[in-house]
């Protein structure tokens, strides 16, 4: 027997998988090796709302405020959720929306990406291109959103550690997330992921 053959089939997704959590997460990162393990095309959020937008984030942010930016998110990943299932990446705030994380739970899987305060700071300590981190300090900030924002990241369908360890590693976790809730997934999603 191959070492091959020992590794189980990755689930098959009936819906879009949905990588919530804090910037730093790995959302991007691991929502790529994920895709790729499931065999599904990889979006991210953010990126979709720059190229529609015609300019970043940070300069969205700065011309327009971020309730604009709020809006063209809610608009782009309500698209997003529309097309064929792929996974998706979406940026920190996205699933504090009300509308978005209906929309999320009616036609994707959310998985929250859940990592530590130390974790997080290490990530984002040399990127300049987040907006909210550019507003203070780096751990004041991220503690704070961390407050604010748990508890709702907590009504995610499936939780898993971002570990400060290889990205493989979380990538594996979430695949073996994804199997255990899909096997005692309701009905109507069981349905859908089909025989």
């Amino acid at each position: 027997m191959s070492v091959l053959a020992a590794v189980p089939a990755p689930p098959a997704l009936p819906r879009t998988l949905v990588l919530i959590g804090l910037m730093g997460a790995g959302k991007t990162s691991i929502g790529r090796r994920l895709a790729q393990r499931l065999g599904l095309s990889f979006r991210d959020a953010d990126a979709e709302i720059e190229a529609a937008a015609g300019c970043t984030i940070a300069e969205i942010f700065a011309r327009h405020g971020e309730a604009a930016f709020r809006d063209g998110e809610r608009r782009v990943i309500a698209r997003l959720l529309d097309e064929p299932v792929h996974v998706l990446a979406t940026g920190g705030g996205a699933f504090m929306d009300a509308d978005t994380r209906a929309r999320i739970r009616a036609r994707g899987i959310s998985l929250w990406l859940r990592a530590e305060l130390d974790v997080l700071l290490r990530r984002v300590a040399r990127r300049t291109h987040r907006p909210l981190l550019n507003q203070g300090d780096p751990k004041e900030i991220l503690s704070r959103l961390m407050a604010i924002r748990h508890p709702v990241y907590a009504e995610a369908d499936v939780v898993v550690d971002s570990l400060d360890a290889p990205t493989e590693v979380t990538v594996e976790r979430c695949l073996s997330a994804l199997a255990a809730h899909l096997a005692h997934a309701p009905a109507e999603l069981a349905a859908e992921a089909g025989p």
